[in-house]
């Protein structure tokens, strides 16, 4: 076996393996890649969210945090899990993309990737019986573009979550800010997340 095929096929099998272990180390990751900036939010995790992304053909890829997945590989839709002492919920999971159309210009940003509620915590599995607002969409950075930022948050999902009515199905993904609606609705800051990394395919 040539060495690079050996190499791709170890980071192929760290990628399937890999999950957050570590609220300091996630909160770390998140620091590293300014994401608390860049989203304007408190980032003080009290619990890990892991987040799987299912494939056509073998075990789904486990996300850490700041793992860089082929685009090929998130189609999704991703599954969740929490770890930690949370309570049973419920919550709201909103994923966004701080970096498009690209991270040195994102005039497009933040584009919202998927944003649903009721949550419930089962035994770490979290489940949801309700349709979610924004259903998950694959990452597509454009050609060219660096790699983007798709970033998981969980929140505990407040009552006024329920009834808001700035974001439904048939509103713009795009120039989503996810503090202000964080605030808006009174979710407060996330207790828990993770992100990857995504590049457009190579040619």
């Amino acid at each position: 076996m040539q060495l690079s095929s050996l190499v791709y096929l170890l980071s192929a099998v760290l990628v399937t393996v890999s999950q957050d272990v570590s609220i300091t180390a996630v909160e770390r990751a998140f620091r590293a890649a300014n994401i608390p900036t860049d989203l304007n939010i408190v980032f003080q995790p009290t619990a890990l969210l892991e987040v799987s992304l299912p494939q056509a053909s073998g075990p789904p890829i486990r996300l850490h945090a700041g793992i860089q997945v082929p685009r090929n590989d998130t189609a999704g839709p991703p599954s969740f899990n929490v770890v930690g002492n949370v309570g049973r919920g419920p919550f709201v999971v909103a994923t966004v993309d701080p970096d498009a159309p690209t991270p040195q210009d994102p005039t497009e940003a933040q584009i919202r990737h998927f944003l649903g509620g009721n949550f419930l915590n089962e035994g770490g599995k979290l489940v949801n019986s309700t349709p979610a607002i924004s259903e998950f969409l694959q990452p597509t950075p454009p050609a060219g573009s660096d790699a983007h930022r798709y970033i998981f948050l969980l929140f505990d999902q407040s009552p006024q979550f329920a009834t808001q009515t700035l974001v439904n199905s048939s509103t713009s993904i795009a120039s989503f800010n996810i503090s202000q609606f964080a605030t808006a609705v009174n979710l407060g800051n996330p207790i828990a997340g993770t992100f990857m990394l995504v590049a457009p395919p190579s040619s």
